[in-house]
C-alpha cells in the first residue's frame, strides 16, 4: 500500500478517536460526528470446541483463533433519554422502540415523517447498518428464544406472539436492502436481521398465499450515512485493503473446503504478502464485504466486489456451475439442543434450500446462517429445517488481518 493510503487511513482513525471522546459523565453530543465504517465486535468472550465450552486455547492448540481470541471494537451505547440510542462506535443513532409491525412501504413513510428526539432525518437502515447491532452472545433453541442477539439493556426487542400462532422467532427486523434476485423462484425479497435467532435472511415482501404486503418490524436510524460503504484497494500482492474498516483481506480463497476446526488452523498458519497474522474473520467482519448489489441470478457472480476472486462451485442437484460457496467465520452460533456445535457462515452464493424435492434460493445471496462445525464429508450436503437449508459443513475460507500502522 502507498504511503499516501496509509496516511489517509491514519488520519481517519485519528478523527474517529477524537469523535469517540466523551466527558467524565459518559455523555456525548446529540450530533455525533463519527464517520466511516467501524465494525462493532460480536461481544463473544467464551471459547468453544465442536461440542462444548472450553478453556481459552493456546496458540499451538486446536480451536485457537476463534472469535473470542481477538477483541475488536466493543459495543458501546448511550441512552439519550429521548427515545433514541447512540452507538458510540458507529456514530449511528437508533430508535429505542420499534413500535408495531408495518409494511415495507409504510416504513419509508414513517421514517420521512418521524421527528423522534427532535430530529427529522430518520431513515430505514441498510442491512449493514442493521447488522451492526447484532451480538453473538445470544442463544436460541429452534423456535424458542433464550437470550436475544441484541443488547436489551438499550433496545426494546419484542419476540413473536405465540398466542396468535406466531413462533417466538417471528419478530424479524427488516432493512431497506432489497434482494436483487428472487427467492422461492418468484418472491420479491427484503433482507432483514432476526435478533431472536441470530441470522440474516431474505423475507418475501408479499404474502405468497394472498399477495398482501407482509408486515415486519423496522428500527429507524440516523447519522453517519457513510456507514457500510467499503473503500477497497488491490495491493497487488494477493491482498485487498478496505480503508473504510481498516481490514486487509485475502484476495482469493484457496479453493479448498474445510470443517470449522481446520478453517481456524488454516487461517492462523497462513503466510501471505509477508504477513503471518492472518485469522478467520468473525461474523460481522465477513459480512462487511458482502456486496448486496450482486448475486448469481442478476450479475452471474457471487455477492462480493469483483476485486475479489471467489471459487465457483457446482449446484448440488445437477452439478451445473455458476454457484458460489459458503464461507466460515470464527463465530459460534448458539442454537439447538447442543448450542456449541454450529458456527456462522456467510453465503456469497445463493442461500439454497430444498423444498418438495426442488432446490431453490430460499434465503438470498448474502444471507448469514450456520452449519454444524464437523461431520463426515461423505455425508454432506444435507438439507435441514422447514425450508430445507443446505448444510455443507465443509465450507470455504477468506482470511483477514487488521491493518497496522
Amino acid at each position: 500500500m502507498s504511503a499516501y493510503k496509509y496516511l489517509y487511513l491514519l488520519s481517519g482513525l485519528l478523527l474517529f478517536s477524537i469523535a469517540c471522546s466523551k466527558d467524565d459523565n459518559n455523555t456525548i453530543p446529540k450530533e455525533n460526528s463519527i464517520t466511516g465504517y467501524k465494525i462493532v465486535d460480536t461481544g463473544v468472550e467464551d471459547f468453544y470446541d465442536n461440542t462444548s465450552v472450553i478453556a481459552e486455547p493456546l496458540s499451538n492448540q486446536a480451536f485457537y483463533g476463534q472469535d473470542a481470541t481477538y477483541s475488536g471494537n466493543q459495543p458501546n451505547y448511550t441512552d439519550n433519554g429521548d427515545g433514541t440510542i447512540t452507538d458510540n462506535i458507529t456514530g449511528l443513532i437508533w430508535e429505542k422502540d420499534m413500535g408495531d409491525k408495518i409494511t415495507f412501504d409504510d416504513a419509508f413513510t414513517k421514517a420521512e415523517n418521524s421527528t423522534l428526539g427532535d430530529y427529522s432525518d430518520w431513515r430505514v437502515p441498510t442491512l449493514k447498518e442493521l447488522y451492526s447491532l447484532i451480538n453473538f452472545t445470544g442463544r436460541v433453541q429452534g423456535e424458542t428464544a433464550i437470550d436475544l442477539f441484541i443488547d436489551t439493556n438499550y433496545f426494546n426487542q419484542p419476540i413473536g406472539d405465540v398466542s396468535i400462532g406466531e413462533r417466538e422467532i417471528d419478530a424479524q427486523t427488516w432493512s431497506s436492502t432489497a434482494y436483487v434476485g428472487l427467492t422461492m423462484n418468484t418472491d420479491e425479497t427484503v433482507f432483514g436481521v432476526n435478533f431472536i435467532d441470530g441470522r440474516i435472511k431474505g423475507y418475501p415482501k408479499f404474502k405468497p398465499a394472498s399477495g398482501a404486503e407482509n408486515e415486519m418490524y423496522f428500527r429507524m436510524v440516523r447519522g453517519n450515512t457513510a456507514y457500510g460503504e467499503n473503500d477497497f484497494i488491490d495491493n497487488g500482492d494477493g491482498t485487498i485493503s478496505d480503508l473504510a474498516t481498516g481490514l486487509m483481506w485475502q484476495k482469493a480463497d484457496d479453493g479448498i473446503s474445510r470443517d470449522w476446526e481446520d478453517a481456524l488452523e488454516y487461517s492462523e498458519n497462513l503466510e501471505l504478502a509477508s504477513f503471518n497474522d492472518w485469522r478467520l474473520p468473525n461474523a460481522k467482519e465477513l459480512q462487511s464485504i458482502v456486496d448486496y448489489t450482486r448475486s448469481p441470478q442478476t450479475t452471474k457472480s457471487p455477492a462480493i466486489n469483483p476485486i475479489f476472486d471467489t471459487t465457483e462451485i457446482n449446484y448440488p442437484d445437477d452439478n451445473s456451475g455458476g454457484h458460489y460457496p459458503f464461507f466460515w467465520t470464527s463465530t459460534t452460533h448458539l442454537d439447538g439442543v447442543n448450542p456449541y456445535s454450529g458456527a456462522v457462515y456467510i453465503a456469497f452464493g445463493e442461500g439454497l434450500g430444498e423444498m418438495n424435492g426442488v432446490l431453490l434460493d430460499v434465503h438470498g445471496a448474502g444471507c448469514q446462517r450456520s452449519d454444524p462445525k464437523s461431520g463426515d464429508i461423505n455425508d454432506y450436503p444435507q438439507y435441514f429445517g422447514p425450508q430445507g437449508d443446505i448444510r455443507y459443513v465443509y465450507n470455504y475460507v477468506r482470511c483477514v488481518r487488521a491493518i497496522k500502522l
